[in-house]
């Protein structure tokens, strides 16, 4: 097999495949021995039709489009590693010959986006700069507020429904005079609007035993997105009474003896998640200063078809504005792909099989799913290769920020070894029961 690439553009090229009769023969004999299984002719057993039988029946042409169909991916793929062209996206075909008699070989281009050649700047020692990490008395009262509301009871109250009020409440929604769906005694937090629009604003001042009707567009259903006439009758008002900070509530929520040590050990968390936060916010700092500093073309092609899947799901395809929003997001979003490719591939990150699983039972938990579930889904999907490329991608970015020059505003340098979130003892998380045999799933999947 022969191939050239032409450079149609930084995201483009154009390969020309010429491949020899004799490395398209099998591919032809294979086409022979498929087709001649399906047809049947008198006097030959299936399977068993010479292949000039097959060539007056079906005709040379038709055993030529099967072969080369086969063909065309593995020798695309060949041409496309020795050519060093790394493609993404679909490409685009052109047979420009056929071998119509025995001898003659087959040639094709192939014009397709590819990944951009990005050039690095300097990755030792970069400077970013972000705000200070202390935690105010606000963030500690807001965290003890957060734990005494998990031991928190509600209490019921002879009074109109306030904001932030636990109700019971039955709710039935109609259109045109038909049911379309009601629920009893559904428990609801008022002000959190996630249910139906508008229904926290028709609760607010209704008292137990009062019924109001409000219009709001169904939330599911095959009605979805319909206005629809809605009842609710309010059954009771509760509010969440909080217990006491003092040593009995620090001895009940914790593993300590005494308020001052609980608010101590609250105080150090709060630190620490500041300092997650200082984290954070320097990798952002770090990868934008990285899009802002290098150049990094993006194939049209494949934004545009991000971009139009997005919509296609969203029904939004005739949405302008919202078009040119998800056009730029996309557009830099390929960028930092591009560039933490680049970046990952200079540093020579290589993924290794615990990392991937911290990564899947950790999507998994994001996504609410049980762990051994996920893994079996993106198997199954075939996400495992683009998972470990996230994966890599997230450690190259470590991998220069580990390398970069932090401050914060005051000029005080940061150590990002203090930037690691710590489990404290009031809120130590459980592991996921599945763990293991989610990283047991991973390991085979890995492997695949």
């Amino acid at each position: 097999m022969k191939s050239a690439v032409e450079t149609i553009s930084p995201t483009r090229v154009k390969l020309t495949v010429e491949v020899p009769f004799d490395e398209l023969k099998p591919m032809l004999d294979e086409a022979y021995r498929t087709i001649g299984s399906q047809v049947q002719v008198p006097g030959f057993r299936k399977g068993k039709v010479p292949n000039r039988i097959i060539d007056q029946r079906v005709g040379r042409g038709a055993v030529i489009q099967e072969a080369v169909n086969e063909a065309l991916p593995k020798f695309f793929a060949e041409a496309a590693e020795a050519e060093n062209v790394r493609a993404i996206g679909q490409p685009e075909v052109d047979v420009t010959a056929v071998p119509i008699e025995d001898g003659q070989d087959l040639e094709f281009t192939v014009e397709t986006d590819v990944r951009p050649e990005v050039e690095l700047p300097e990755l030792e020692g970069i400077a970013v700069e972000v705000e200070p990490a202390q935690a105010s008395e606000e963030d500690v009262e807001e965290r003890l507020t957060t734990l005494r509301e998990r031991f928190g009871t509600l209490v019921g109250v002879e009074r109109a429904v306030e904001d932030g009020d636990f109700v019971s409440i039955d709710l039935r929604a109609e259109i045109d005079g038909e049911e379309i769906d009601s629920v009893s005694g559904v428990s609801y937090e008022v002000g959190t609007k996630n249910m139906l629009e508008g229904m926290d604003e028709a609760l607010l001042g209704m008292t137990a035993g009062e019924t109001r009707t409000f219009t709001a567009p169904l939330a599911g259903g095959d009605r979805e997105g319909q206005d629809a006439e809605c009842t609710v009758t309010v059954q009771s008002v509760k509010v969440r009474e909080l217990p006491e900070l003092d040593d009995e509530f620090a001895q009940l929520a914790s593993e300590f003896d005494t308020l001052d040590e609980l608010r101590a050990d609250v105080t150090r968390q709060a630190d620490q998640a500041k300092k997650y936060e200082q984290g954070i916010a320097a990798r952002d700092k770090l990868l934008e200063h990285l899009l802002d500093t290098v150049e990094i073309p993006v194939p049209d092609g494949i934004v545009e078809a991000e971009v139009h899947s997005h919509l296609e799901g969203e029904n939004r395809l005739e949405d302008d504005e919202h078009r040119a929003e998800v056009q730029e997001s996309t557009r830099k979003a390929l960028k930092a792909q591009f560039l933490l490719d680049a970046i990952a591939e200079k540093l020579e990150v290589r993924v290794e099989q615990p990392e991937l699983i911290e990564y899947l039972v950790m999507s998994a938990q994001q996504y609410g799913m049980d762990p051994n579930q996920f893994a079996q889904a993106v198997d199954q999907q075939g996400q495992i290769p683009s998972m470990v490329q996230e994966v890599a991608r997230r450690k190259a970015l470590a991998a220069v920020l580990d390398r970069a020059k932090v401050t914060d505003t005051d000029g005080t340098a940061i150590d990002l070894d203090e930037l690691v979130p710590q489990a404290g003892s009031v809120e130590a998380v459980e592991p996921a029961e599945d763990a293991t045999d989610a990283a047991d799933e991973a390991e085979e999947t890995a492997k695949a």
